[in-house]
């Protein structure tokens, strides 16, 4: 399974992911999926800056990312997936790419959205796509770095729901 972890992080890639999580997760590949952000090549070029020496980095959109991933292409690698939002996740997980895990980093408080841990606020619509892909045996957790111990989204709803 390439799929090392997915991560939700509105902020995409920046110093935790390609710093902390490196170390941890030791990737071949980030892989970026965001129908939008891979359309923009300005963003994208600032994105590959900062990516570690000796990995691979994809900003794809969902579609480029099934077929990629169908056709094997990353078979051989540790790919680390990051996304802005879970439906986005909901979506591959649906289309058959296998996800071992999902790690909540970053989704900022805005209107609509109820704060969860200090630095995840969801929306109904998310907390209902966190909540099927945890159904699906997808494990979800909370965790903005390597070093915090993970909260599951069942605890999450527990402690902080509704606040």
């Amino acid at each position: 399974m390439p799929v090392v972890l997915a991560r939700i992080d509105q902020r995409l890639i920046h110093g935790v992911t390609v710093n902390q999580w490196n170390g941890e997760l030791r990737p071949k590949r980030y892989m970026v999926v965001d129908d939008i952000v891979s359309q923009d090549e300005m963003v994208k070029a600032s994105m590959r800056m900062s990516k570690p020496a000796g990995t691979g980095m994809s900003i794809i959109n969902h579609e480029k990312a099934i077929t990629n991933f169908k056709n094997g292409n990353y078979d051989s690698q540790r790919v680390f997936l990051i996304v802005k939002e879970p439906s986005m996740l909901l979506t591959l997980a649906k289309a058959g790419i296998q996800i071992p895990e999902i790690n909540v980093g970053v989704i900022f408080e805005e209107a609509g959205r109820q704060a969860y841990t200090k630095r995840v606020a969801l929306n109904s619509d998310e907390l209902k796509d966190l909540k099927e892909l945890d159904g699906m045996g997808i494990p979800v957790n909370f965790q903005y770095t390597p070093e915090e111990d993970p909260l599951t989204l069942s605890d999450a709803i527990k402690r902080f729901g509704g606040k």
